[in-house]
């Protein structure tokens, strides 16, 4: 049976880790779960994508050439709930590189904000957007005005997930006046993403 075949046939964690296990580190056969993961029909693309995240989840730095397509994927209108859960997974999991920074933060904060999304989809973007602000206190205040606003629109999972990120930033009140605060909301609100 060739790995095209294998791949939707994949009903357990233990043939996930199977696979996993003889893509390892080497980057041909990770690059052939991406190629299967970005273009294969629908069961082998999910099933790619739940792979692909597992071996990132071991080997990181086999995303690194695929984050920008990952992002590509993520801006397509009507793409599969479980592509999106593992691309940002992978994105989650990965350093991304500071010129796709400014665009995952865009998606991210466009896949949060959708009441539409599912939360794992939600959650996901809520972590790689708290990673990428480690750094940056501005972004860390943004992220938290965001997730404040969507507390009272999410299920219990979403908001304990988003009570996690606002403990981890650090800030216990918003710096902002709540003018400020309403004029940051409005204006990211009316951002269109690029």
């Amino acid at each position: 049976m060739s790995l095209e075949q294998e791949i939707p046939a994949v009903r357990s964690k233990a043939q996930v880790e199977k696979i996993v296990k003889w893509a390892g580190e080497d980057k041909k056969r990770f690059s052939l779960l991406m190629k299967y993961f970005l273009n294969g029909e629908s069961d082998l693309a999910r099933k790619s994508a739940w792979i692909a995240g597992h071996c990132v989840e071991q080997h990181p730095v086999l995303a690194v050439p695929w984050l920008r397509p990952l992002l590509s994927l993520l801006r397509q209108p009507g793409v599969d709930n479980a592509l999106k859960r593992n691309a940002l997974r992978i994105l989650h999991l990965s350093d991304i590189p500071h010129p796709l920074q400014g665009t995952a933060i865009d998606l991210c904060f466009k896949l949060l904000s959708s009441l539409d999304e599912p939360i794992a989809v939600r959650a996901f973007s809520i972590s790689v957007i708290s990673k990428i602000a480690e750094g940056e206190p501005g972004l860390k205040t943004e992220l938290e005005l965001v997730v404040r606003q969507m507390l009272p629109y999410g299920t219990p999972a979403f908001r304990s997930q988003a009570k996690r990120v606002i403990k981890k930033s650090g800030i216990e009140k918003s710096a902002l006046s709540p003018e400020d605060e309403w004029e940051m909301i409005q204006e990211w609100l009316h951002h269109d993403v690029k």
